[in-house]
């Protein structure tokens, strides 16, 4: 009885267990590593082809995943990696090798504070620079340089030559008219401030503002140029609101988002990379062909023999030779380990450039030191990484720009005549300048006009896999970045100078000290919720609060008739103090959902809300939404073309804000004097607590394409953007005490095409060529305007200004005609622009190169004027402007300038430029492993070259550098800066 309960208990058993016996699943397992060194690569995607089955390895690169039968197709994705397809016919388990992706950097964009998406599935033109791109073939002295020319979208414009920086970069058109007009600079997290801040005592020696402009103009540097460019993995530019929404109330400019490099685990590898070099100056203008007659009659009696003599005992000096000829040596310093455990990666890096400028006792040296850590901890549930990056910088920009003191430099040299003997005796002393209110040479040898920034970064991410289940997930992020700097402007004008000399009119000595502390901190939470469906849906939801504030406190103290030789502010006969304070505190949450459809339909919907202590009602939220819709047709089975590998069209719209700026919001007060008694007063502009911030509006719709097994690939968009609530100056009651105010009283809009192909041209053997083409435009229109129209950003209609008027261009520039009426002269937006980049790679040689062809745009060059009406340009005697013949260049200018006539002074700024070029090197792995035993594991040297080559007709240094580079419109106007340089450098770099 016994063995017939056994036997009836096996026949129970077996029958139960017999379903799961007939649909038995297999379990398949493997590792995931790197193909080149073997190492571990955790969290890889582990998909069954066709179905949402799907897993991801874990830390030790090991995975499991249950199939229903075999043989199926296993799909393997990585971030960097190339994906791989395995067809899997046994229950064995397998090794996964993978090899790093050609495309790395193209592969994800960013789609929200929280998430990313594959670029084949993007629906915006997001513009992607990897390392390589920035800096790995050229490398460029500021990291805003550098973004020149790489992208479609950008109009880069520099204030100033000097080393050090001074660029704007503007994204799509122009966005502001008083307003913030440069774009929202991310890096790994951390809101980045690129305040531009003038020096102390620079204008109050120029009186620069004095002349009709309300910039100081005082040369200075931004402050995005303080990073360091080889620290940085990628560059993400979300170029308006349809991308950026997502970021709300600043992100009306753009978005400029920078992640820096990562270790990965595995052996620690040490680089060093080290440039030598020099720069000089791109283009000289030139000086007139002087002859005897012409000294006479140019210069005044007696100067006609001074110039023969001169010449004949070969003492003629060609100033601006002798002022920016200068070769500044550079030298570039870059070190940086990699390394760590599964746990824990870190990266660390320090550089030194030192960088001297084409004119003497000018130049830049900074030190960056950034160490990033990523740990993974608690059963791989969390991660979190810690960026730190240290900054110390110092510049020497010289004293250059408008000027009316007579005191600048390049103002100086405008009427500066060769047989002018400046030069100091043996004892050091330099004589007085008699064509003009400065000794050149001397304010080189004795001006201080320095700035010196401290800075840190630090930025934290925390990731936390809240939940992780079969068709599911939720993860948490939690972000904090701070960035605090502290920079120092030291200006030191002796009072032994010619222009400081009361018998010329002169105060005697100037010594300046400013000091600004600016500290950004913003903080966020999120949570991002992923649910796939058995049909391969995916649903991926996001939400989070934010919070940002903002703090700067700038003093600049200025002392005047100094005592002595002292040089300190207590020691001088006047004192002058100013201070310049702002807070703002932002707060914000948004929401998110994205619907991806087995890669065919991706479309996303969402919106950010924010209130800032810069609305006028600080518990105002204002709402920034966003929608978007691609399609990959190529996914879908209908698709059958081996030509038109890839095509998806997309549409994008979203909305972002820009703050009001500065005094908008409120009336300021201003410090004066009332019967002898220090008091208080108002300026002449009203503020409006209720003024709305701006708001920008943009459509943008194109397509992706590739062709020929994605050889070649295209991308097309055409953009609108819509500006509206533009914060503009009105007109007050004259009766009220103003006579202007601030209200949202316009509108503009930006429309824009851009075109982008990538072609991998050749693949041959050892040879291989790619190039990249970028085309694109804007063109611009005030479309409402509640005020009467308004000049700006010029020196008024007689020289050239810009004017803001109902149906025209943003951008025009206008002057006075002959016949006394106001007319459009041009344009500071160029026709368009072209980038034709190619690299090549022979063997082990590397050649790359980057054209830049920027077609149209003026610019209102006042040098020329300057030089004219100092006798020296290099052209005035040349026939070739007026009509008549009748005058030369020189006179023909003058007596525009005399009957208030503007056209001669706004030029063509078009330009071809050479903008990059790298020749390289990679030494063969045995002749390195024979000279350096296994020490050294890769060795690569080459030659750099940057703007080396020139094609303009503009008549003076560069179309591309202006007085106000910084400004929303002012991009065109150029009054004597400091030129433009071009770079030679060789590159050694060693892997150990």
């Amino acid at each position: 009885m016994k063995k017939v309960k056994q036997k009836s208990l096996g026949f129970l058993i077996f029958f139960v267990f017999l379903p799961g016996l007939v649909l038995a699943q297999e379990t398949l397992t493997g590792k995931t590593v790197e193909q080149s060194t073997g190492n571990i690569i955790p969290f890889v995607n582990v998909v069954e082809k066709g179905t949402s089955n799907g897993t991801t390895s874990d830390m030790n690169g090991e995975f499991s995943l249950s199939v229903e039968k075999l043989p199926t197709t296993l799909r393997f994705t990585y971030l960097g990696y190339e994906s791989q397809e395995i067809n899997v016919t046994s229950s064995s388990p397998f090794t996964v090798s993978f090899i790093e992706s050609a495309a790395t950097l193209e592969e994800v964009v960013i789609t929200g504070l929280a998430t990313s998406v594959k670029r084949s599935n993007a629906a915006n033109a997001v513009s992607s620079i990897s390392s390589q791109e920035l800096v790995g073939r050229a490398s460029q002295p500021t990291l805003d340089a550098a973004l020149a020319g790489k992208f479609a979208g950008a109009l880069v414009t520099r204030n100033s030559g000097a080393p050090g920086g001074g660029v704007s970069v503007k994204l799509r058109g122009i966005t502001s008219v008083f307003g913030n007009s440069q774009p929202l600079y991310i890096v790994d997290g951390v809101y980045i401030d690129n305040s531009s801040i003038s020096g102390a005592g620079l204008n109050f020696v120029s009186r620069a503002a004095a002349g009709g402009s309300s910039s100081s103009q005082d040369n200075p540097s931004n402050r995005i140029a303080d990073l360091e460019a080889n620290d940085i993995e990628r560059v993400e530019v979300l170029k308006g609101a349809s991308a950026g929404a997502i970021y709300g109330a600043r992100a009306a400019a753009g978005v400029i988002i920078i992640t820096t490099k990562r270790g990965k685990a595995g052996d620690t590898k040490v680089s060093v990379q080290q440039e030598l070099g020099f720069n000089s100056i791109i283009n000289f203008r030139g000086q007139r062909n002087y002859t005897r007659d012409i000294a006479e009659n140019g210069f005044g009696e007696g100067q006609g023999d001074l110039f023969a003599q001169a010449q004949q005992n070969g003492s003629l000096v060609d100033y601006e030779k002798e002022v920016f000829g200068e070769e500044g040596f550079i030298s570039n310093t870059y070190a940086s380990v990699s390394g760590g455990s599964d746990n824990t990666t870190l990266y660390g890096s320090f550089s030194n450039r030192e960088e001297n400028g084409i004119v003497e006792n000018t130049g830049y040296n900074r030190k960056s030191a950034r160490l990033n850590v990523v740990h993974d901890f608690f059963d791989d549930k969390m991660k979190l990484f810690v960026g730190a990056n240290y900054i110390d910088s110092s510049s020497d920009r010289g004293f250059f720009n408008n000027d009316n003191s007579g005191s600048t430099i390049g103002v100086t040299l405008t009427s500066l005549p060769p047989w002018a003997q400046l030069s100091p005796n043996a004892n050091g002393v330099y004589p007085d300048n008699p064509y003009g209110g400065s000794n050149p040479l001397q304010t080189i040898a004795l001006i201080t006009s320095r700035e010196n920034v401290n800075r840190f970064v630090l930025g934290s991410t925390l990731d936390y896999d809240v939940y992780q289940g079969q068709n599911s997930s939720l993860k948490a992020q939690f972000r904090f970045g701070l960035d605090y700097y502290q920079l120092q402007t030291t200006a030191l004008f002796p009072k032994e100078l010619q222009f400081m000399d009361p018998a010329n009119g002169g105060i005697n000595g100037v010594s300046a000290l400013g000091n600004t502390k600016t500290r950004n901190n913003n903080y966020s939470a999120f949570l991002v919720h992923t649910y796939f469906t058995d049909d391969n849906i995916t649903f991926t939801s996001q939400g989070g609060i934010t919070r940002e504030s903002f703090s700067i406190n700038t003093v600049n103290n200025v002392a005047s008739d100094l005592i002595g030789s002292e040089s300190n502010l207590d020691q001088a006969g006047n004192i002058n103090v100013n201070q310049f304070r702002r807070d703002q505190d932002d707060s914000g949450f948004f929401i998110q959902e994205e619907v991806n459809y087995q890669d065919k339909l991706i479309g996303t919907i969402g919106v950010r809300a924010d209130k800032s202590s810069n609305f006028g009602d600080a518990n105002t939220l204002f709402y920034y939404p966003k929608a978007s819709l691609a399609v990959n047709l190529h996914n879908f089975d209908f698709w059958k073309s081996d030509f038109l590998t890839d095509f998806k069209p997309r549409i994008a719209y979203g909305e972002a804000g820009n703050f009001a700026p500065f005094g908008a919001l409120f009336t300021t007060l201003v410090g004066n004097s009332i019967g002898g008694l220090p008091g208080i007063g108002v300026p002449g502009t009203l503020g409006d607590a209720t003024i709305n911030p701006e708001r920008q509006k943009e459509l943008e719709f194109g397509f992706d394409a590739g062709l020929l097994d994605n050889r070649i690939r295209l991308q097309a968009s055409y953009y609108i953007k819509e500006v509206d609530d533009l914060i503009l100056q009105a007109q007050n009651e004259p009766s009220s005490g103003f006579t202007n105010r601030f209200s949202n009283a316009g509108s503009l809009r930006n429309e824009g095409l851009e075109l982008t192909m990538d072609a991998d041209v050749l693949r041959e053997g050892d040879f291989k060529w790619s190039t990249n083409v970028i085309f694109f435009r804007n063109r611009s229109e005030v479309t409402r305007l509640d005020v009467d129209p308004f000049d700006l950003g010029g020196f008024g209609t007689g020289l050239g200004t810009f004017r803001i008027q109902e149906g025209q261009s943003a951008t025009q520039i206008v002057g006075n005609s002959a016949e006394g009426s106001i007319i459009k002269l041009g344009d500071a937006e160029p026709d368009f622009q072209m980038t034709f980049t190619n690299n090549f790679s022979y063997k082990n040689f590397d050649l790359s190169f980057l054209w830049h062809w920027k077609e149209g745009g003026d610019n209102i060059n006042l040098t020329t004027l300057l030089t004219d009406l100092g006798q020296t340009s290099n052209d005035y005697d040349d026939f070739s402007l007026d009509p008549s013949g009748q005058l030369s260049n020189g006179d023909f200018r003058i007596n525009s300038l005399i009957n208030g006539i503007a056209a001669p002074f706004v030029e063509d700024a078009s330009y071809l430029r050479l903008r990059e070029i790298a020749l390289s090197y990679t030494v063969p792995d045995k002749v390195v492993q024979s000279l350096f035993k296994g020490y050294v594991s890769n060795i690569k040297m080459g030659l750099t070259g940057l703007n080396l080559v020139n094609f303009f007709d503009y008549n003076s240094y560069d179309p591309e550098v202006s007085n106000f580079g910084s400004n929303g419109l002012s991009t065109g106007v150029e009054v004597t800066p400091y030129p433009t340089s071009k770079q030679y450098l060789f590159r050694i770099k060693m892997d150990f």
